[in-house]
Formats: C-alpha cells, sequence, structure tokens
C-alpha cells in the first residue's frame, strides 16, 4: 500500500487545488429537518467544477505531477465522475488524458469527458474487464495511473471537502457520504479524525451493491465485480487504502433500496432545487431510513456530484444503469 496520506497532505492540496475548484454552498431545508427530525446540511458538490467532488482530488492529482511525469498525461478507468474530473484538470494542465469507462456508462457522463478533450476506451461493465482494458491502455501509452480513489493523491484532495464543511457548518455531530470505493468517505476521514474528532463518520450504500457495508461487517474486503445498482457511481470495490480509514474511522455503513434512493433523489430536486445524481442521493434514503440513529442531531450531508442522463432519469422509466 501506498504511504497513507495525512493533514498535512490535505493542508497542501488545499492550496494546490484552490485556483482550479470551487468552494461549493451548503444547502438546508426546513421540510427534510421536519422528514428526518435532524438538522441536515448539504454539501453541494454537485455545483463543483466537472460537477463531482472528484475534481478535488483529480486537480490534487494532476497538478502535483512534475513536468516530466505530466508531459506523458494521465490515464484512469472510471464509471464517470473521476474520468471527467480527470479529463477537466488534465485540460487546465494542457496534458493527455485517455479515461477507460464501462460501455453501459451514462452517456452524459462519456460525452462529458470527451468535451473536456480526453479520449474514451469502453471496456465491459465489471471491474474484471475495467482492469485488463486499462492496463493495456498504460502499457499502450506510458501514462501516469490517477487511480479514482485507491491513491493519496485523490484521497488527499477528496479530504479538502470535509474541511470546508467543518469552516462553513461548525459544531457537526455527524457527516455521511456515499460510499462505492471510498475516496470521498476516506478524505472525510482523514480531515475529521483530526480536526473534529468528535463528529462521527457514516457511509452510506445501496443495497444491491453493498459490498462496502459487508466488508464492515467481515472485518476484511469483499468486492463485487458487476452489481447492478440506479446509483451507477457507487458500483466498485474498497481498495487497500479506503478500507485503511473506513475499518478505523467509520461509525457505520448503512444501505438504502433502489426505490429509497429514488425517492430521495426526487425530494433533493424538488425541496434543495438542485440536480443531483442518484450516487448523491443514498446518504438522504439512509437518513430517512435511519432517522432514530440521526434524530435531534447536526448532520453533514455530502451531495457528492449532478451529472445525471437527463433522457434516462430512474423515474420515468425505471431503469438508469
Amino acid at each position: 500500500m501506498d504511504t497513507i496520506p495525512t493533514l498535512d497532505d490535505m493542508l497542501a492540496a488545499r492550496d494546490r487545488i484552490r485556483p482550479h475548484v470551487h468552494v461549493t454552498p451548503v444547502l438546508t431545508s426546513r421540510m427534510l429537518n421536519d422528514l428526518t427530525g435532524a438538522q441536515l446540511f448539504f454539501k453541494c458538490e454537485n455545483l463543483q467544477k466537472a460537477g463531482a467532488f472528484k475534481a478535488r482530488g483529480a486537480s490534487n492529482a494532476v497538478f502535483g505531477l512534475s513536468d516530466a511525469q505530466a508531459a506523458r498525461g494521465v490515464a484512469t478507468h472510471s464509471s464517470g465522475n473521476h474520468g471527467t474530473c480527470l479529463s477537466y484538470a488534465a485540460g487546465r494542465r494542457g496534458i493527455p488524458c485517455t479515461v477507460v469507462m464501462p460501455r453501459t456508462a451514462p452517456q452524459a457522463k462519456k460525452d462529458a469527458v470527451r468535451g473536456y478533450g480526453a479520449r474514451v476506451v469502453e471496456c465491459e461493465p465489471s471491474t474484471t474487464s475495467r482492469e485488463a482494458v486499462f492496463a493495456q491502455v498504460v502499457a499502450d501509452t506510458g501514462a501516469e495511473f490517477v487511480h479514482p480513489y485507491n491513491d493519496p493523491r485523490v484521497i488527499a484532495g477528496q479530504a479538502t471537502c470535509s474541511a470546508e464543511m467543518l469552516e462553513q457548518i461548525p459544531d457537526l455531530d455527524a457527516v455521511i457520504a456515499p460510499i462505492g470505493g471510498g475516496g470521498m468517505v476516506s478524505g472525510t476521514c482523514l480531515t475529521l479524525s483530526a480536526l473534529a474528532p468528535a463528529t462521527r463518520i457514516y457511509a452510506a450504500e445501496p443495497e444491491q451493491a453493498d459490498d462496502a457495508a459487508r466488508s464492515f461487517r467481515a472485518g476484511h474486503i469483499i468486492a463485487d465485480d458487476a452489481p447492478v445498482t440506479v446509483a451507477d457511481g457507487l458500483k466498485v470495490p474498497l481498495k487497500d487504502m479506503t478500507w485503511h480509514f473506513v475499518r478505523t474511522h467509520v461509525t457505520d455503513i448503512l444501505t438504502a433500496s433502489e426505490d429509497e434512493i429514488i425517492a430521495a433523489m426526487q425530494l433533493i430536486w424538488k425541496r434543495l432545487k438542485i440536480v443531483a445524481e442518484p450516487s448523491s442521493a443514498v446518504p438522504l434514503a439512509a437518513i430517512l431510513k435511519n432517522r432514530d440513529v440521526f434524530a435531534g442531531q447536526r448532520i453533514g450531508v455530502i451531495i457528492t456530484g449532478g451529472n445525471v442522463d437527463l433522457d434516462r432519469l430512474p423515474w420515468t422509466n425505471g431503469d438508469a444503469q
């Protein structure tokens, strides 16, 4: 395992990425507070550059490269948001970028990657296919691999989100974020364990892609190869570095059904008046399902992204795979 990132790495990342990312707003809703019995503070990373929190980690990785490394370009595999955000950061630095994406990834996300000037190479919708195709891309290009989440540079960048949130909303009882591979949750753990150790950290996951929850219960990583869920950004498994943060700092991993995720997504659109993708709705779905865990408390909720295919909304045709 690479070196575990530290608070100093997060602070360095904040300085490095400041010119390239937004300080995102925090929104509240009295109706959602009444519905959950908690005070909810929504950190809107859907309003981040390239539409997702992953712009933070991608920018930290890209702008931390030496000139010699940068000249070879960067590459990654991604179901969407990390690829889009790495493409964004590479474009800002003027270097090549290649993204391996499942052929089933939302067309809007493929278009966004290409829109930032990157090359898309498609693979089958499984971790096995993704990693095999990606290995060939790196062999062909010599590009610097920026892993979507199991990378200390990426985790340090994602950790800047919760540092901002602590400045915007102090004295949070807990923070909850979606979990797939665990990059955002790991960054949250990094920052909160150092700066707000009394604040509990929860992760939220789809029932149909609950490998992180099962890993948490079992005490070791359990990886599913190709789960099917409307939350397309949460299909990837934990890796060693993110597992370190999850097992060390996370209080619990809560799950929600597909219907509960879609209902929570609708609530966010209707009540907060923002576009949030299904993965971003999983924390609210988990809070609604576990009101007793959060009632009467101040809860930070990370809305991780807003990149949706508007032609395939889950409540219009029941299919966002």
